[in-house]
């Protein structure tokens, strides 16, 4: 998704409306609810709310000129990488881990695929449904790889063992990831 993306893809930004700021806060606390002792911080009620609208139905959350969530079209909000590594405790029961063969295909910007979860070094603990955001890490790294959309359960991934798991949107090194504020 945001494999080539630049600045100039951004077409419109506005300051969002109390109101609107306040259903994205809630809509983001629903999908998120460990976040709740840290949504101040990364959402401060202080600070203004900018909604940045960019090419292909993609709408990035800006906080201090830092994307910190995105949505493609009326979808759910997707952290970004940059809040990911903020808050790696927060977002981990979001979380699933591959195993190291991966690293390489996902920071290429490819789909994750059932083996790179069901290897031995692959980790599934927590069931995330179809379509929800998955924040996805490598075995032996640190930091999350790539924010991804679940395609299959991980009862699917551990019983069928082929297909795409994971549909990478997000990951290190892509556009979003080197623009690291909008102007």
């Amino acid at each position: 998704m945001f494999k080539r993306f630049t600045q100039e893809e951004v077409s419109s930004q506005s300051q969002v409306k109390s109101s609107v700021g306040r259903g994205i806060r809630a809509s983001i606390l629903e999908s998120y609810p460990q976040l709740e002792d840290e949504i101040d911080d990364i959402l401060p009620k202080k600070e203004s709310m900018v909604l940045a609208k960019c090419s292909n139905h993609v709408q990035l959350l800006v906080i201090n000129k830092e994307p910190v969530f995105f949505q493609h079209r009326d979808g759910p909000w997707f952290p970004t990488l940059r809040l990911a590594h903020r808050h790696p405790d927060s977002l981990e029961p979001s979380s699933w881990r591959t195993d190291a063969g991966a690293i390489r295909f996902v920071l290429g910007g490819a789909n994750i695929m059932c083996p790179g979860f069901t290897s031995d070094d692959g980790i599934m603990d927590h069931d995330i449904a179809v379509d929800a955001p998955v924040v996805v890490h490598a075995h032996g790294k640190q930091r999350a790889m790539c924010i991804g959309r679940v395609k299959m359960t991980k009862d699917e991934i551990a019983g069928v063992n082929k297909g795409i798991a994971v549909e990478n949107l997000h990951f290190l090194g892509d556009g979003l990831w080197q623009l690291p504020t909008i102007e």
